[in-house]
């Protein structure tokens, strides 16, 4: 489920010079007698008019980061600021509007009246047809919310998002459960909206939408940022070809030692019996996986945006374990 969330008023909006800044955060939570750190040290800025992606595999504090640049949780060391305003009060002005994979729409409304009713509580917002046409819900404003598409109810919460005129749009998983065509529909209205300079924050599990969408990208495991770059840098991380063989279980330990000591490797990663290993020497890798540690089902790649991804916060959760 989805909600929005939004401010209930904007000032007149002053000179945007400063984005978003997170300095030493962490955050903590009581899980019964232990206590869970999901993000631990996190040092991120984010300029007016980025549009950046928040990748990370699940528990890596993609969430909670989100929760926290939105007010809705303190952290527990560290410091937020957003436009030069804490958290809260950008939200509260209507700087920052989001939408969240929580709560939910009323159904029996049509769209249309959920966008009227939602504009009511702002004293200031962009007119009803206007966000209404710009997330592309024009022909089905009429239609009651139960009989809108998944995707068309996303348009929804995305119209309202932007009803304050935020200078931030903050999107956790806004694709999800969306098919194929629905996604680069969704994704093609976004790309208008980002175009007029809007600042975009997303966090999704899909590759293709960072790859296509973002002009960075943050990588985070563990609670923390393990990369941050132009998806060019992030890929050239994953520099070479990925190798990959299937290993006896109770050989995997000493071959993912062999692989790391070989020149040019650049990361080894271990899923099951399956080892993944990234280097330049792709027929030196085969060789060794094949000859030397007895591998089967080899498959080797050329380096991708998830090749990457799997590089870097697999060898990331991998120093997690064994610290």
């Amino acid at each position: 489920m989805t909600t929005t969330i939004t401010g209930p008023q904007r000032p007149p909006t002053p000179t945007v010079t400063d984005g978003i800044r997170l300095e030493g955060v962490t955050k903590s939570f009581r899980a019964g007698r232990e206590t869970v750190r999901a993000v631990r040290g996190v040092d991120l800025t984010i300029s007016p008019g980025e549009v950046v992606a928040v990748l990370g595999p699940n528990g890596a504090g993609k969430t909670t980061t989100l929760d926290m640049i939105l007010g809705l949780t303190e952290p527990t060391s560290g410091r937020i600021t957003s436009f030069g305003s804490s958290p809260r009060r950008a939200v509260h002005e209507g700087r920052v509007s989001a939408v969240l994979q929580t709560g939910g729409l009323l159904h029996d409304l049509t769209a249309r009246e959920t966008v009227r009713m939602i504009a009511s509580t702002f004293p200031q917002h962009r007119p009803v047809d206007e966000v209404i046409e710009q997330a592309g819900l024009a022909g089905r404003s009429g239609r009651r919310v139960s009989k809108l598409s998944g995707g068309e109810q996303q348009r929804l919460r995305f119209a309202l998002a932007l009803l304050p005129d935020p200078d931030l749009l903050i999107l956790d998983e806004p694709t999800a459960g969306m098919d194929v065509a629905t996604r680069r529909e969704f994704w093609r209205t976004m790309h208008t909206d980002a175009g007029a300079g809007r600042t975009v924050l997303f966090a999704t599990h899909y590759l293709e939408e960072a790859d296509d969408f973002a002009d960075r990208i943050v990588l985070m495991a563990g609670g923390r940022v393990v990369a941050d770059g132009t998806t060019e840098e992030i890929r050239a991380r994953a520099s070479g070809r990925t190798v990959s063989a299937d290993i006896r279980r109770e050989d995997v330990g000493a071959a993912a030692e062999r692989l790391r000591g070989l020149e040019g490797t650049s990361s080894v990663t271990v899923s099951g019996e399956r080892v993944t290993v990234i280097g330049e020497d792709s027929d030196q890798l085969a060789r060794v996986l094949l000859t030397e540690l007895d591998g089967s089902n080899l498959e080797v790649t050329t380096a991708s945006l998830d090749a990457a991804f799997l590089a870097i916060t697999g060898e990331h959760v991998e120093q997690e374990m064994q610290s």
